[in-house]
């Protein structure tokens, strides 16, 4: 007999295969393609044993359509998006740190709209025990007892805003897998583990290449805890099969990349027992695959309200702020930056603000302006806080954002720690209402030269009042030096909303850039 253990992660409510970046174009990825390559995996096994189908999570933020569904259609009801996932036939769900996004109440909403069970052993409530659904479940199928467990990355709280985390414990995935592997053990056959988060170490080597600790734990799950036999892991939007101390594992990549499948070889000895005898693990990729027909019907009108909001113009430019080059336009500031800098101050009433390029789909905006321009270069639901920070706050940061850049063969390139195991270019931040250089020659934490605020330079001691996204403002991606206790002020809506009213307040705005900041390999500085 073989389990056949198939997954989807990551999926970030990208159900057609497109990036929104230009109108009807088709790409190779969707959940769309991804429900044809399950179908189709779940035909072909069923005739060697039984299947299992996961979802592991980060399913309601991330699309254009999931930002539509969540914001901006009045009923702020989950269950169109809902609707289409439940065209795939799951067995079960796990959640993963950015179905917080929108709040717990839509999330229940999602939870209630959700054909497959939800799976999660170690979000807690005030009293310790499991808030969203149960921790595990035993599924029976051709007499097989398959136990799943439901995993989330613990450090959910290290960057949500807490209001939407508000009387949940986030314990850590090893711990509650320590607690209930042995449990399931007990009353199954097989035990999957499912894990909305990654690996803390190297494949290959066993030497740890996240520097935060605590957000992915997979490795040390399968190091330390015995009795399971496959582990479907995500969020970290990597493409892996392989065995990890010889237990298959899979990680699809995202937006419907691929499908996860794992094969166990399963003997059943005279005493009843069942174990693996041999095992498999691998990608499917969906790139070729034609969209499915249940999807696309009912997907089908709400893409339509999408493509109509997205194409609707919000304001002209005068000038350029489009860009070709994501790279150079993270070492030398762009009309584009620029201008998200300008809106960040004037609605936070602040002189200093921070944003980042989120990802190198980014290309500036178009003119006119549309939403679709502003979703795909503003690619997260954060809104916005204002915080009062120090002088030596501010420089802190910046020596965080100079380790983006290092030097290799005489040239300024992209950090490797900011590519694998992860893309973080949303963890490099420029800063406006300062003067600054980051010399990347230099020793890291010495990178940042010449700061200056009003033209004078910038004291450690000196009160500043800063914006950033709400990610930032809590410390999110390693910027110790921010924390809920600084904020002062937190804005309404998400950026895309805050970009959409500005440009209804300033139809017409001018491209320009004061060039503030540069970035330079100067070893005799």
């Amino acid at each position: 007999m073989k389990l056949t253990i198939l997954s989807t992660s990551d999926t970030h409510g990208y159900v057609y295969p497109t990036n929104y970046v230009k109108k009807g174009s088709h790409q190779g990825f969707g959940l769309a393609r991804a429900a044809t390559v399950i179908a189709r995996e779940q035909a072909a096994a069923k005739a060697e044993g039984p299947v299992i189908t996961i979802e592991n999570g980060d399913f309601l933020e991330g699309s254009p359509l999931a930002y539509y569904v969540a914001r901006v259609r009045p009923e702020r009801d989950p269950q169109p998006l809902m609707s289409i996932y439940n065209q795939i036939d799951y067995d079960c769900g796990i959640l993963g740190n950015h179905e917080f996004n929108y709040g717990q109440a839509y999330l229940q909403g999602a939870i209630r709209d959700a054909k497959r069970t939800i799976l999660c052993a170690n979000i807690l409530d005030q009293n310790g025990d499991p808030e969203y659904g149960q921790p595990y479940k035993i599924i029976e199928k051709d007499g097989l007892k398959i136990g799943v467990l439901g995993l989330t990355t613990q450090a959910v709280y290290k960057w949500e805003k807490a209001t939407n985390i508000s009387g949940l414990q986030f314990e850590s995935a090893f711990i509650a897998a320590k607690k209930y592997v042995p449990i399931i053990k007990k009353q199954a056959d097989i035990v999957v583990v499912c894990y909305h988060g990654g690996f803390e170490r190297d494949l290959s080597t066993g030497q740890p290449n996240d520097i935060h600790v605590g957000e992915n734990e997979a490795y040390h799950i399968l190091e330390a805890i015995p009795g399971i036999d496959a582990l479907v892991t995500g969020h970290q939007h990597r493409q892996l099969a392989t065995n990890v101390f010889d237990i298959p594992t899979t990680q699809p990549g995202f937006r419907g990349q691929a499908v996860g499948k794992i094969t166990l070889d399963l003997r059943r000895d005279d005493a009843g027992h069942v174990s693996a005898i041999n095992h498999d693990s691998e990608l499917v990729f969906t790139k070729d695959a034609p969209l499915d027909p249940k999807i696309i019907a009912a997907a089908d009108d709400l893409n339509t309200e999408v493509g109509h909001w997205l194409d609707q113009p919000l304001g002209h430019i005068q000038g350029d702020m489009t860009f070709d080059d994501p790279f150079a336009a993270r070492m030398r500031e762009t009309p584009y930056i620029e201008f998200i800098q300008k809106v960040q101050m004037a609605t936070m009433g602040a002189d200093i603000s921070a944003t980042a390029l989120f990802n190198d789909e980014a290309r500036g905006f178009e003119n006119p302006i549309t939403m679709r321009n502003i979703m795909t270069n503003y690619v997260y639901p954060n809104g916005l806080s204002l915080l009062n920070i120090t002088g030596a706050d501010l420089k802190a940061a910046m020596e965080v954002s100079a380790r983006y850049f290092s030097v290799k063969d005489h040239q300024i390139v992209v950090n490797p720690a900011f590519i694998h195991p992860k893309r973080r270019q949303y963890n490099y931040d420029m800063y406006e209402g300062v003067n600054y250089r980051l010399n990347i020659a230099k020793p890291v934490g010495q990178r940042v030269e010449n700061l200056t605020y009003h033209g004078q330079p910038v004291e450690p001691d000196q009160p500043l009042r800063i914006v950033l996204n709400q990610y930032r403002a809590v410390g999110g991606g390693h910027y110790s030096m921010f924390d809920a206790s600084k904020i002062v002020a937190e804005g309404q809506g998400g950026m895309s909303e805050i970009i959409a009213d500005y440009l209804q307040e300033h139809p017409i705005i001018d491209a320009t850039t004061n060039d503030n900041f540069s970035v330079v390999n100067d070893p005799q500085a």
